[in-house]
Order: structure tokens, then sequence, then C-alpha cells
């Protein structure tokens, strides 16, 4: 193991060892502004999460709802483009020493180029990819290009995921898989539903990666009730709104800053 994939499994190692599930951020880069976006994901980890997902904006975001699409949309009318999400994996993981991934659709790699944007993002410092819609009969040059430089290679799977199908997902995954809590697009929601934890326990049956879990936990409590069953929490809308709802800059960060303290709270109580 090379690069920093090997940061990101040893994280969650680490804390497996402490007898918790990680906590794991994602916010879009470019979101409200590059610098934003960079001072958002630092006040995330500031707040006590362990791992950033950073979200490449998108004009077709299949699986996100409607507050990430807000949140991209602003993005992508502030011009953001590739290199500013490198140089935003680039700032956080420097500033922190904490693993950062890039969590993007398959068509922006496609059109930049397989190679280029995965030695872009080594050398950025990034420990992977989650890529929610590539098929892993399909995935053969993204992860000989990953594999050669270091990177994880998140698969998505779903409640929907037939037993057969999950062993072929996480087969050829790695870092660890990200477990959709629920069947539709990003969102907080009232309850994360009960489905979760029958696809973990489905999930670790195929494979000995850590199963971290996301779309719908918004606060400590539904932190704790996944944290309870799965290796780590995946917490997307909640902070975007953070960011969407302050009256200025300042007042998103403190916002994002103080629900990744609370969310942390969650996952050590669970």
């Amino acid at each position: 193991m090379s690069g920093n994939i090997r940061l990101l499994s040893d994280t969650l190692a680490a804390v497996r060892a402490e007898g918790r599930s990680a906590l794991i951020a994602y916010l879009p880069a470019g979101f409200p502004t590059v610098d934003g976006g960079i001072d958002a994901i630092k006040a995330a980890f500031d707040g006590g999460a362990d791992i950033v997902e950073v979200g490449l904006p998108y004009s077709d975001p299949v699986l996100d709802g409607p507050v990430i699409q807000t949140a991209d949309d602003i993005a992508l009318k502030g011009g953001v483009k590739i290199k500013d999400v490198m140089r935003t994996v680039r700032e956080a993981h420097e500033a922190t020493g904490k693993p950062v991934l890039i969590m993007t659709y398959w068509n922006p790699i496609d059109r930049y180029g397989v190679e280029r944007f995965t030695a872009e993002l080594a050398e950025a410092g990034g420990a992977g990819c989650i890529l929610p819609d590539l098929p892993v009969q399909e995935s053969a040059l993204w992860r000989e290009h990953a594999e050669k430089h270091g990177l994880a290679t998140v698969f998505v799977v779903a409640p929907s995921s037939l037993d057969e199908r999950l062993a072929k997902i996480t087969a050829v995954g790695s870092g660890f898989v990200y477990a959709a809590s629920l069947m539709g697009v990003t969102g907080t929601r009232a309850s994360v539903g009960s489905a979760a934890a029958d696809l973990v326990r489905r999930t670790r049956a195929t494979t000995d990666l850590p199963v971290c879990v996301g779309l719908g936990v918004s606060n400590a409590e539904q932190a704790a009730e996944v944290a309870a069953f799965a290796d780590g929490v995946i917490v997307g809308s909640a902070f975007v709104k953070c960011m969407l709802d302050a009256e200025d800059e300042t007042a998103g960060l403190t916002a994002v800053r103080e629900l990744a303290a609370d969310l942390a709270r969650g996952v050590r109580n669970a």
C-alpha cells in the first residue's frame, strides 16, 4: 500500500482501535468560493471530522439532492475548475495532515483524462476517489491508474444491491465501501432507516474493508444510531446547509465547526 491510501486506511484503523466510527464530512469545492470552500473543510476538521470528501461540482448530479445541487450550481457559476478542486484537496490536506478524498461523477474524469486526474490528485496529497456512477465492470482503466498512484477507489453500494453484486464491488474496491443508507438522493432526513444496518451486515460478509454509511444523517442522534453498526458516518447535506443558511461566510464556518463537533460527540457516544 502506498500514497495517501495508507493514511486513509491508518485513520480508519486508528478510529476502530478507539472503539468508535469515523466521522466523514462532505463539502463541495468552490462553494461558496474556492477559498471559502477550503476554509469550510478546515472548519469541519477543526470540529472533529476524521476524513473529508471534497465534492467535484457537476452539472448533472444524479445522486445529489437539492441542497448539494444548489451549492454545486453556485460553485459552477463561480467558475470552479478541476484545478481548483485539486487546490482544495492540497490545501485542506496540508493544513490538517488528514485524509481528503474527491467525490465525483465519472464524466469529468473521463473528459479530463484518467492518467492526468489520478496523477494530479496524488500529487495534491489526495487519498482517493469516491465514484458513485462508475460501474465496476467498466472501472479497470481507473483502477489501473489509481493503484499506480496509490489512490483508493471507493465504490457505492445500495440497499438494492444483491449479495452477488456486493461481492463483485467489494472485491475490487479499496479504502472503504460507501453504503448508501437508502434509495434516493442525498439530503437530511428525520430517520436514517433500518435498511442501512442490513446493508452493512451484508457488505461486511463480502469484505474486510471498512463500511461507511451516508445519505440522511444530519444530527448527533442519527450519527450515534449509524455509528452503532457502521465503521464510518458520512454527512454531507447538513454541512452544506450550514453554509447556505448562514448570514455570512464567517457565520457559516462557525456553524460547520459546531455541527462537526456535535456529530463527533455522536459517533463517540454510540
